[in-house]
Formats: C-alpha cells, sequence, structure tokens
C-alpha cells in the first residue's frame, strides 16, 4: 500500500522508568520502597508458576509479611473470567489498597499483572474494558520483569484476554495500563525453552515487520520498529541466539518492539493468530509462527527472512494445526480473524473483506 494514513496516535505514553542490568532483579526491593511508603506497605506478586521453586531466592528482600504471593498459570492465555477471579480474590484479602502489583514472568504473566493492576481501581469485569481507552481510573502502581523476550507486554498500553463468552480476543488498551516501572534483567531468560525463546522472539520481529508494511504508520513508531527488527537480526541470523550477547540483545528488541506497536498497527498475522489461539487454543507467540508459514502472498521478503531464521536455528514449527476441522470449526476460525479491522485495514485496506473472504480465509488455514 502506497498511503500513508494518520494512526490517530498522537499523544503516546511510554514506560515511566525502566533499569536494564544483569542482576538488576536486585534491585526490586529498593524501588518498592516509595510506593510502599505512600501506600498501606503491601505488594502483590503475581509470578509466572515457572518460578514457583525460585521465587524466594531470586526475589529476595522485596516480599515482605502481608504481602500476597500468587503464581499464575501459563498453560492457557487469560481470559477475562480468569482476570476477573484472580482480583476477586486479591481484593478479599487487601481490599484495593495495596501499594504496589509485580508481575514477573513472560506476556501472560505481564499481561495479567496489567489487567488487575486497573481492575482493583476500577468498577466492574475485564471484559467492560476490552477496547480503547475505557480505562478511567489510574491503576495501583505496577512493576513488570519480563522473564522471557518478544511480546512486549512489559512496554505496551495494552493487555490481552480472551472473552470466552463473545469469543473475542481483545486487549484492555489505555494509558493507565502501562507499566510504572521496569527492571530488564537479561539474566532472567537464560532457562527459557529454546523453542519458546525462538517463538516469542519471532513476536518481536513479525509486530514490527506487519507495523512497518502497513498504512497507518507513525516516524518514531517506524524508528522503533526498524531498530527491534535489526536486533532480531543479530539475534536468529546465525550462531547462538541464546548467548548472553543475544539474549541481552532480544530483551531491548522485545522493548522496543513494545513501544513501536503503541504508535502503530499489527497486519495480517495477528488477526489470523488470534483465530488459533481463540479457536483452538494456541498460544500467541507460537500461532504467529505457524501463521507466517501461510504469509508468503501477503509479505513475500518478510516470509522469505522469516524461513531463513526458521532454519538457521533449526526450529520446528507445528504443521497442519487445521487438519480435520470441520466446516463449524472454520466458520469459527473466520469470525475470530476477522473481527480484527484495525490491524486488517492497516495491512490491505478498508475493503479487507473482499481479500479474506470465507473461502479465502480457509485455504490461508488450511496451508499452516
Amino acid at each position: 500500500m502506497n498511503q500513508i494514513l494518520n494512526t490517530g496516535i498522537s499523544n503516546v505514553k511510554n514506560i515511566l522508568r525502566y533499569v536494564f542490568a544483569e542482576g538488576a532483579i536486585a534491585r526490586l526491593p529498593r524501588l518498592l520502597e516509595e510506593p510502599r511508603r505512600v501506600g498501606n506497605g503491601s505488594a502483590v506478586f503475581l509470578i509466572d508458576e515457572f518460578f514457583q521453586e525460585k521465587a524466594e531466592s531470586l526475589l529476595a528482600g522485596a516480599i515482605r509479611d502481608g504481602d500476597q504471593v500468587r503464581f499464575v498459570s501459563t498453560h492457557d492465555e487469560p481470559t477475562t473470567d480468569e482476570i476477573d477471579h484472580l482480583t476477586a480474590v486479591i481484593r478479599q484479602k487487601d481490599g484495593s489498597n495495596c501499594s504496589a502489583i509485580v508481575g514477573m514472568g513472560g506476556g501472560i504473566t505481564l499481561d495479567t499483572a496489567k489487567a488487575v493492576s486497573n481492575l482493583l481501581t476500577n468498577a466492574g469485569g475485564a471484559a467492560d474494558y476490552q477496547g480503547w481507552d475505557l480505562v478511567k481510573n489510574p491503576g495501583i502502581f505496577k512493576i513488570g520483569i519480563p522473564t522471557l523476550s518478544g511480546t512486549g507486554a512489559e512496554a505496551t498500553r495494552t493487555c490481552v484476554m480472551t472473552n470466552k463468552k463473545t469469543g473475542v480476543k481483545l486487549g484492555m488498551n489505555s494509558d493507565h495500563t502501562v507499566y510504572d516501572q521496569l527492571i530488564l534483567d537479561p539474566n532472567l531468560t537464560q532457562t527459557v525453552p529454546r523453542k519458546q525463546y525462538f517463538f516469542s522472539g519471532m513476536d518481536a520481529w513479525i509486530h514490527c515487520m506487519e507495523a512497518l508494511n502497513g498504512a497507518y504508520r507513525n516516524p518514531i513508531g517506524d524508528a522503533f520498529s526498524r531498530q527491534a527488527m535489526d536486533l532480531c537480526d543479530k539475534v536468529f541470523s546465525g550462531g547462538e541466539m541464546m548467548s548472553d550477547v543475544n539474549r541481552a540483545n532480544l530483551m531491548v528488541a522485545s522493548y522496543l518492539g513494545g513501544c513501536a506497536i503503541a504508535t502503530s498497527y499489527v497486519g495480517v498475522v495477528h488477526p489470523f493468530s488470534a483465530g488459533l489461539s481463540v479457536v483452538l487454543g494456541l498460544h500467541h507467540c507460537v500461532a504467529n509462527c505457524i501463521v507466517m508459514t501461510a504469509m508468503e502472498s501477503f509479505y513475500p521478503k518478510s516470509f522469505a527472512r522469516y524461513t531463513a531464521f526458521v532454519k538457521a536455528n533449526e526450529i520446528e514449527i507445528p504443521r497442519e494445526v487445521c487438519a480435520g476441522l470441520d466446516a463449524a470449526g472454520h466458520d469459527a476460525l473466520y469470525e475470530s480473524t476477522i473481527v480484527h479491522e484495525k490491524p486488517l485495514t492497516n495491512a490491505l485496506g478498508e475493503d479487507f473483506r473482499k481479500v479474506l473472504t470465507r473461502d479465502r480465509v480457509r485455504e490461508i488455514f488450511e496451508a499452516m
């Protein structure tokens, strides 16, 4: 598409503060001092269940008597009902008076912490705030500690959830969703399984690629996207993608990619990925990588580059994930994909439905 359109995003909020260093997690007790002082002193820790055995040592000195420590399951991506339940459990113990929320983990945990922070200070349930700028009151002070690089959840103004009643996967997009403080510690990604490291890293590359190929553009967003993609090229073009240097590079790329998407939109990949997540329960990052295998007609140069990344790192992408689906299953995939109007308009124009007919969408899913 040749015409560059105005995103309508003109007043952008980024992370207020971040610290980037190996071993930076040791600074958490000090970073909690101020919010504890101005609040009631208690904090809520929402931690990826992967760290259940290691949390006490990793967060030494940060957790105090009276704090809540809850481990977030990452088996499935968050739903609005699950976010509501977790918020109710936290509120029952502390009301809405805790001083800080600490989210530590990958995109699922980071999004969960952002959503809970907002709901503790806003009436209603998570489904009420799926959309743009619906959150009215600032959330609880929140600190994000990513342990996985690529989703950009640590930097974005959204937290993505699936509403099982409506079948819609959509974010709580608001300036109030942005983390107040980040701790970016590359040491925390040392234990990420190799495939998961690749899948999540590709999320950063894919959403920046989609932004740069879209019609809705922003010069600062473009700059963030290009830098994030350059770093991903260094990480995934060859050599050991999980070396100390590359893990640091990917953590920076994830943050910059999250900043990029705050001023721009994704494209064709993410709506199809959302369809796979809603209907088949596939996690977002691996779903993106599956979708990319069928994107040659939409993004030919990027498809070739992606294929080279997969080959260079000897990653096996799941295939035939839609095999055996009946007509009802494909109808559900179509509806869960086509509902994402903004990114599809960004990629294909206002007549995107003429391109993505029901038969064409089925053909694309069957190619995965």
